[in-house]
């Protein structure tokens, strides 16, 4: 009896806890932000945002996938349908507290699994310092396939802050570059000065990272399937930008490299606030006004494909939170007989 009890204070508790985090992300916005949410909501053809939610599930699925083959050399066979729960509901966690949601599904695929923790988390970072590389890749192609219409547009906005400055843009690049080969070069010295600064650890372990990634593709056994389904789960996120551009009237003209060029500040935007809140659908509006798009509707086209993946999110991760102590009752039963017998 008690443990019905628990279980359903359990349920309520996450349950409370996605009807919160609803309510802390509409709070979040300004009037006008929200006026321009609904309005996209509204006049959405909701024919074409059906693929889109289709595409996202299927990128998470495949993510958890990919992360399952990073499990593999470690002698970890996990049940895919337990990576999948906790990859959503890691996502989930990461639209309140950023970065809480990795540290969450290692603990839960760990404690399902019965798993490493410590080696779950190296898998982790192996895993975004791919996805680092990957979006810097992303970058080049954006600016290589489109280089007439982004160069202008970074040039006035130099230019533009040169005049403010009184420091020519070309001079200010110049100077940074050299900044950055020297930084570069004197590193390691640093480092060696200073062994345990705290700020170059973090520096030294993020470069390590990247290092340690590429190195640990470069050695898989299924090498070839990893990159498969990273150039899958990409593929997928730009497919539902330019799908998502049909279902509203005011950008259904755009093409797949305005599509690169939102994926790539977008994928900026869910790095500066929490899931993206606030900044996803100033950073859409900005880079859509280079096309043409005006500002009420880029930011409403905004807040529709964030209102979409979020909704997703939280109803997926919610339902991942309820649902994975139901597929693992019989290893959960029989910890707790082995502990019993002990």
């Amino acid at each position: 009896m008690n443990k019905k009890i628990l279980s359903a204070l359990q349920y309520i508790l996450f349950l409370g806890g996605g009807l919160l985090l609803v309510w802390w992300q509409l709070h979040g916005m300004t009037d006008i932000e929200k006026s321009d949410f609904f309005y996209a909501i509204k006049h959405a053809n909701y024919i074409l945002i059906v693929p889109v939610v289709l595409m996202s599930l299927a990128s998470h699925l495949v993510r958890s996938m990919r992360w399952k083959l990073l499990m593999e050399p470690l002698g970890y066979t996990p049940k895919l349908s337990n990576v999948f729960a906790v990859t959503m509901a890691g996502y989930l966690a990461n639209s309140a507290i950023p970065r809480l949601g990795e540290v969450l599904k290692c603990s839960m695929l760990a404690k399902y699994e019965k798993l490493k923790i410590d080696k779950l988390i190296g898998t982790i970072i192996i895993e975004r310092a791919f996805d680092l590389i990957c979006y810097f890749i992303l970058i080049v192609i954006t600016v290589f396939i489109q280089l007439d219409l982004i160069g202008n547009y970074v040039k006035e906005k130099l230019e533009l802050l040169s005049k403010t400055s009184g420091m020519p843009w070309w001079q200010k690049a110049a100077l940074l570059l050299a900044i950055i080969l020297i930084i570069t070069y004197s590193f390691k010295k640093i480092i060696s000065l200073y062994p345990n600064n705290k700020l170059l650890l973090i520096i030294k372990n993020f470069a390590l990272g990247i290092a340690n990634g590429v190195a640990s593709v470069k050695n898989m056994k299924q090498r070839k399937a990893f990159i498969l389904y990273t150039i899958f789960i990409w593929s997928m996120y730009l497919l539902q930008i330019y799908l998502g551009f049909k279902a509203m009237e005011a950008t259904a003209y755009l093409g797949i490299k305005a599509a690169c060029a939102v994926l790539s500040l977008s994928t900026l935007a869910m790095i500066v606030t929490p899931g993206g809140i606030g900044s996803f659908p100033i950073f859409v509006m900005q880079t859509l006004s280079i096309y043409g798009v005006a500002t009420s509707q880029g930011k409403a086209y905004g807040w529709l494909i964030w209102g979409v993946s979020t909704a997703i999110i939280i109803v997926v991760g919610l339902i991942s939170f309820l649902i994975i102590p139901y597929l693992n009752k019989q290893n959960i039963d029989k910890i707790n007989t082995t502990n019993i017998l002990q």
